[in-house]
């Protein structure tokens, strides 16, 4: 099996997956669409000729923290809140200090300690 790099970015909701280890790697990036919490298709070939998830939707799948912020973008864009109800986050422990100053630990930034650079 050879290492793939794959980058993520939200979409409205879905996930755009982009196989960085091509040359050209916007010739390789797919959309997978998030329904009920749950990558539901995808837009390369393999996706649409096959019975089993293709690769794009298992690599959102086993990535909860990417899974959920699409999630509650969707929520977002279609006019709801982004409550995490009676979850507490504020207790989760801080590892920023592992992680460059531009970038915060994910427990800081669900939690709302810090936010991501722009």
């Amino acid at each position: 099996m050879s290492y793939r790099r794959a980058a993520f970015e939200l979409l409205d909701g879905d996930v755009r997956v982009r196989n960085e280890s091509y040359a050209d790697p916007t010739a390789h990036e797919y959309r997978v669409r998030i329904r009920d919490g749950v990558p539901d298709s995808c837009s390369c070939p393999a996706d649409a000729s096959g019975d089993d998830p293709c690769k794009h939707r298992v690599a959102v799948a086993i990535r909860p923290p990417i899974l959920e912020l699409a999630v509650q973008m969707r929520v977002v864009a279609d006019g709801g809140s982004t409550s995490r109800g009676d979850d507490d986050t504020t207790d989760l422990p801080c590892e920023c200090e592992q992680l460059s100053e531009a970038l915060p630990c994910w427990n800081c930034i669900v939690a709302g300690r810090r936010k991501l650079s722009e």
